[in-house]
């Protein structure tokens, strides 16, 4: 089973507008409302792609009750900690291309809540082969806790993939218990070691080869439409992606991590798990609803997918 943490989870609705008008009234017609946050959507994908996989984390109130009930509505499998705080809505404006958000900073967590998740998190470890962080840490967490997370998921000899910014992740790649995988992208790559990083091959060999990444088995750089550059083993590799029509880039990044765990529980290649976990990355864009892929192109995609080890 593969486990996915959501440590501050959202209620995301988007609104479809033909134009934004503002300071005046907009009108839609076409509303979503779905489970939403980084480790969600990474849950969402993997159930579609047939994987044993339970959603973990932080809800409450009303609209955490309406995450548990609509993910158990698809058939997915969660068990939340729940807190005394409301959990928060994300509101998605997609207007002419653009999309403009307006993102609630979540409840306000005390120590007994985040105690009572570690004890809860302790009960499903056992239970699972990978864990999955992602995303931001509510009010109240110190941003050392996914490396708190790390070491305890260690000690039970779990191997963990981790998909955050900021101290949170610098604070991981400090940790004395490593993550087998981080996620940057080319700017928090640039923050982690203090240089602006160009986007050639040269550059981002010698970044990810800092020694401040050693004992981390992936380094994971997205490059957004340029791809991905990557370090595995003691190689390199560049990933050179077809043009799509994009509809709706948000939730390709975890898109992109289902494809990252499904790999590594499934023992693929280095190469297989690039072009699988692009490929999601890619479907889950080309679909209006965030946290979603259309299998059907897979093949079509993935084929077209170049790996390039430098």
């Amino acid at each position: 089973m593969i486990l996915t943490i959501t440590m501050n989870p959202s209620v995301d609705i988007s609104y479809q507008l033909d134009s934004f008008k503002y300071d005046s009234a907009n009108r839609v017609s076409n509303v979503s409302k779905t489970a939403g946050g980084k480790g969600i959507n990474v849950t969402r994908v993997l159930s579609q792609l047939d994987k044993d996989v339970t959603a973990t984390g932080l809800t409450g109130g009303i609209l955490g009750r309406f995450i548990e009930a609509s993910l158990k509505d698809k058939g997915i499998k969660n068990s939340f900690y729940e807190v005394s705080g409301a959990t928060r809505n994300c509101i998605a404006f997609l207007h002419e291309g653009n999309q403009t958000e307006i993102l609630e900073s979540g409840p306000i967590i005390n120590r007994e809540e985040i105690d009572g998740f570690i004890t809860h998190l302790e009960t499903l470890l056992p239970k699972c082969e990978l864990v999955s962080i992602s995303g931001s840490l509510p009010k109240g967490v110190d941003y050392t806790f996914y490396s708190e997370l790390i070491e305890i998921c260690s000690e039970h000899e779990k191997r963990v993939v981790t998909d955050c910014s900021g101290e949170a992740l610098r604070e991981v790649i400090k940790g004395r218990h490593k993550p087998m995988l981080i996620k940057p992208n080319l700017e928090e790559l640039s923050e982690l070691i203090g240089l602006e990083v160009a986007i050639d091959n040269e550059s981002l060999k010698n970044a990810v080869s800092t020694e401040i990444f050693d004992g981390i088995d992936w380094t994971f750089v997205s490059l957004g439409a340029d791809g991905t550059f990557a370090r595995n083993e003691g190689k390199f590799y560049r990933v050179k992606i077809p043009k799509i029509r994009v509809i709706n880039p948000v939730g390709s990044g975890d898109s992109t991590v289902a494809g990252i765990a499904s790999a590594i529980v499934e023992n693929k290649s280095a190469e297989e798990l690039l072009k699988h976990s692009n490929t999601l990355g890619m479907l889950n864009a080309q679909q209006s609803v965030t946290g979603h892929v259309d299998l059907s192109n897979y093949e079509e995609i993935y084929k077209k997918i170049e790996i390039i080890e430098v």
